[in-house]
């Protein structure tokens, strides 16, 4: 008995599986996370672009037939629609106006020369009170239209990039510093950068807040993946990291749109996304520290002091010796080890498996990402579409929980890219674009489960954040991507599918954790397949002996 290393799930089975501490862990961190989902888009509705036409200023005397005429008549998108960005000549029409002219009777109007809307324009209050981008155009005028649109996609990606910038840096403090402390320490940076960013004058004012907001707005999200995945039973793990966190960001996604329904200020929606927050405050005295990682630290007695809570609120009596020797003895040489970003480097299967994930996380974001901003832009009403993309993440999430918890991670990671990708390429009207999305939904839920089954408890959220990091990268191409659709519009589609086709594939090659206990160390993980797997052995010195250990689960 003392002479064997058990895996910790092992050690913490007289926990038991479900129980009250169990169910109270899971519903808190999901109750962390359903304000992400919240406010992880608002800028669908707070950057969306209203209907809008060149302002005619009230100095300039024309004639409301001509005030209606002046307006050139466009295709777009396979309808005729008055044009956003030109209108003819204002002189001309002036003059014409001036001498009782009147349009397509005295003067065929399409013989009018052209010209870009130089001052400003007005915006139709039938969908939305105001946005940031109705802001941006009032209060900065350019002779680039161009460059005026260029500004929407521009400000998510530079959401995006605090996004990405945020989850490497908390990854590797939440390794070293501990989960609990840098979950609540985003949480607040979350909530304080969207209330900033509610008093933005500017364009400027509102991206350079936003970089902040992505800073600490997404790291939560990541950080309570994690500890959830540490602290629960692996029975429990299964529904915590498919149902529990990826239907508690699809319901808070679904109460976004109903949100701006009824909040048609962008100012005034900031205020709802920022006073969400108001969940955060009672986890405080509810989330444990990881005991994994505690031990991990050589902090065993708090861990124990943990499990012990956890065996008292569940009703069971703890064993008064919850670690032997020989694995108290093992804990103080992992915890002699430091371990940062630079041990991945070390280990081959560490790289191998760090680079291919963070390829996945990638592709797989950037579809993802890409549907989502592309909502806005989809025939019909954007908020019916926003519920409806929100929605279909519900069943998403209920099929990846089914598939995670009775099929290869293989099956599971693979069939809802190569599912999702070839629908995507098809996609053609509202219906197919929302089954993409649901297999896309799906994707994500089971990279995020089997990724962290992948990872060593000491690096998991320094690799979890490098992984989220590549993510962003999608995230910063997604508005840019769906851009390229006002020049082309079946482009965006063959470019996420044809990517998410290939990550299908390229998924295969990453090995299969399915039943298997979660890795402790970077010399238990494994490698690509097809590449070998080497053997662990372990020494630990006991009472004057070496002890040989082929493989340590622990």
């Amino acid at each position: 008995m003392h002479g064997k290393i058990r895996d910790y799930d092992e050690i913490t089975s007289f926990i038991g599986t479900w129980g009250p501490f169990q169910c109270l862990i899971l519903f808190s961190l999901v109750a962390s996370i359903l304000p992400n989902g919240f406010i992880c888009m608002y800028i669908v509705f707070v950057g969306d672009s209203p209907h809008h036409e060149c302002l005619i200023p009230e100095t300039y005397n024309i004639s409301e037939a001509w005030r209606r005429a002046i307006v050139p008549v466009v295709m777009q998108d396979g309808e005729r629609r008055r044009s956003s960005c030109t209108i003819y000549s204002l002189a001309a029409v002036s003059n014409f106006s001036r001498l009782g002219y009147v349009p397509d009777v005295d003067v065929d109007v399409s013989e009018i020369e052209q010209e870009s809307c130089r001052n400003g324009w007005k915006y139709s209050n039938e969908t939305y009170q105001s946005t940031i981008t109705a802001m941006i155009y009032f209060y900065i005028f350019s002779s680039s239209q161009s460059w005026q649109l260029f500004k929407r996609p521009l400000t998510t990606s530079i959401y995006f990039l605090g996004v990405m910038v945020g989850t490497f840096i908390s990854g590797h403090l939440s390794d070293r510093y501990g989960r609990r402390p840098l979950l609540f320490a985003v949480m607040i940076m979350q909530m304080v950068t969207i209330s900033i960013q509610i008093f933005s004058p500017s364009w400027e004012a509102f991206s350079a807040i936003f970089f902040f907001v992505g800073l600490g707005g997404f790291s939560n999200y990541l950080i309570a993946y994690v500890l959830g995945s540490e602290i629960l039973s692996p029975q429990t793990r299964v529904v915590f990291c498919s149902l529990g966190v990826f239907l508690s960001s699809s319901l808070g996604y679904m109460a976004m749109p109903l949100a701006g329904y009824f909040i048609r200020s962008w100012r005034l929606l900031l205020v709802a996304m920022a006073a969400s927050g108001i969940l955060y405050i009672p986890l405080w005295w509810i989330v444990p520290e990881s005991p994994r990682w505690l031990l991990s630290q050589g902090r065993v007695r708090e861990a124990e002091a943990i499990l012990r809570d956890a065996a008292r609120r569940n009703g069971v009596m703890a064993p008064p010796v919850i670690f032997t020797q020989t694995e108290l003895e093992y804990m103080v040489s992992v915890r002699n080890r430091r371990h940062s970003i630079l041990d991945i480097a070390k280990s081959s299967h560490a790289v191998s498996i760090t680079v291919l994930c963070s390829l996945l996380w990638t592709v797989i974001i950037l579809g993802y990402q890409a549907l989502v901003l592309n909502t806005s832009n989809l025939h019909g009403n954007p908020y019916l579409n926003c519920f409806l993309s929100g929605i279909v993440e519900v069943p998403a999430n209920l099929v990846a929980m089914i598939m995670l918890k009775y099929y290869s991670r293989h099956f599971c990671q693979s069939s809802t890219l190569l599912l999702g990708g070839t629908i995507i390429l098809l996609i053609l009207m509202i219906f197919l674009e929302m089954l993409g999305k649901f297999c896309i939904t799906a994707a994500v839920c089971v990279s995020y489960t089997f990724t962290a089954e992948l990872l060593p408890t000491v690096l998991r959220n320094t690799v979890m954040g490098i992984c989220s990091t590549s993510a962003r990268v999608g995230s910063i191409l997604s508005p840019f991507i769906i851009h390229l659709g006002n020049h082309y519009k079946p482009l965006p589609y063959i470019l996420i599918g044809g990517v998410t086709l290939l990550a299908g594939l390229l998924c295969l090659l990453l090995p299969e954790s399915f039943g298997k206990p979660l890795p402790e160390t970077t010399e238990q993980m494994q490698g690509l397949r097809g590449l070998g797997k080497k053997k662990l052995q372990i020494s630990v010195a006991t009472e004057g002996r070496s002890l040989v250990l082929k493989e340590a689960k622990f």
